[in-house]
């Protein structure tokens, strides 16, 4: 099975590793790690690679969101500190909507840790001949419209 964070490579050469317990060598990495992870209703794995400072009590994955599609916008890491900004797609029970976020990502000893992010939400709205959101490859009126 292909990677759920759209890398072009298995899953198992790509982000499992990192949801067994292997540290993230960059901030795109542990950042398609952790979208995997919300793809694949992975809490845990989104939980212990918050930062402990900023990682919330409790997280409840919303059970109606399939997330469809990444798309990392750019990244860098400079010392112990990181950003990443991406787009992530998803659907649920109101349609699809895009997830747009820049990223902050701390390193200590040694792994990195997702730390916080400037997000917003944007519905998403396609087009009757525009392509599926849901990467199917067909046309929207031809997929998910129906």
């Amino acid at each position: 099975m292909n990677c759920p964070c759209q890398s072009g490579v298995p899953y198992d050469e790509c982000c499992a590793p990192y949801h067994r317990g292997m540290p993230a060598p960059t901030p795109e990495a542990l950042m398609r790690a952790r979208y995997s992870a919300y793809a694949l209703g992975d809490a845990a794995y989104v939980k212990t690679s918050w930062h402990p400072d900023t990682r919330p009590q409790t997280l409840d994955l919303a059970a109606g969101d399939r997330w469809l599609g990444l798309n990392v916008l750019s990244s860098d890491a400079q010392g112990d500190t990181g950003q990443v900004h991406f787009r992530a797609t998803c659907r649920n029970f109101e349609g699809f909507a895009v997830l747009e976020e820049r990223s902050r990502f701390l390193r200590e000893h040694g792994q990195w840790f997702y730390l916080d992010g400037d997000h917003a939400v944007h519905v998403l709205k396609p087009g009757r001949n525009d392509p599926c959101p849901c990467n199917s490859g067909r046309k929207f009126k031809k997929c998910c419209a129906n």
